[in-house]
């Protein structure tokens, strides 16, 4: 199904009744990477998820948001689909976007499920920064070197060659977005969330590794933190068994028998 918000089309899908939840995906992810969480829970909830602008079957923006903006324009989903209160489930970006609507709308977001979520800065050892102007000198350097080739494609082909993963993959705005994002600094947001809030981790994440769930679960008044051992980033993906076990527990008396 199709919304329009913000003049962007934005793909959602919804099924089941009960309390709400939206489920919110990773960065350059879709409804697709969260469709086992989706059909666990539809059979006890009102399930909604959408796919963020600029992925999945989304239309792009046309301006370079941040996670405030990311925040706002879900607002305004929830808002469309008439939802007075949801809970939250987000994985990473989803776990950024999640945190800005905590902290904003304490009275819609009681609950919140956030698994190996973003949002706060990572501590950067000296050979991140070697890497950083490293970076920056091939930039230059390469734009200088093959000066015959055309600008956008030369850069395209820089990027591709020493770009990290996540902006090899992205392109054009989406890519000016990524760089936004990874420079917010969530982390103030966190004392002024009231939500009760389960952080799911996996031991080896190496995204958004597992201190980041310690510093949110020390921050954030009411929340707890597990961790699942022999998991990544998609921790839930990796140990879907254990992950389910979880969620239950901590959204049974939210359940419709």
């Amino acid at each position: 199904m199709k919304i329009n918000i913000e003049n962007m089309e934005i793909n959602y899908i919804s099924e089941g009744q009960g309390k709400n939840i939206l489920i919110l995906h990773g960065w350059g992810a879709s409804i697709e990477t969260i469709m086992p969480i989706f059909n666990h829970l539809k059979n006890h909830f009102k399930v909604y998820a959408i796919d963020f602008p600029g992925c999945g079957m989304s239309q792009k923006p046309n301006e370079v948001l941040g996670a405030y903006d990311y925040g706002r324009i879900t607002k305004a989903f929830i808002d469309a689909m008439k939802m007075e209160e949801v809970i939250l489930i987000g994985h990473s970006h989803g776990g950024r976007v999640s945190l800005v609507l905590a902290n904003k709308y304490p009275e819609l977001v009681k609950k919140m499920v956030l698994i190996d979520s973003a949002g706060l800065i990572p501590k950067r050892k000296l050979n991140y920064y070697i890497k950083v102007y490293t970076f920056k000198a091939l930039k230059k350097t390469y734009g200088t070197i093959f000066f015959w080739m055309d600008k956008e494609k030369k850069m395209e082909k820089f990027y591709k060659r020493f770009g990290s993963t996540d902006y090899k993959d992205a392109d054009g705005i989406m890519r000016k977005i990524l760089v936004r994002l990874v420079n917010e600094d969530l982390r103030p947001l966190l004392k002024g969330i009231n939500a009760s809030t389960l952080l799911i981790w996996g031991r080896d994440d190496d995204a958004t590794p597992v201190y980041m769930g310690e510093i949110m679960e020390e921050e954030i008044k009411d929340s707890g933190l597990v961790i699942l051992e022999n998991a990544g980033h998609y921790s839930y993906l990796d140990q879907f068994s254990r992950f389910k076990a979880i969620i239950d527990s901590f959204l049974e008396k939210d359940k419709i028998s």
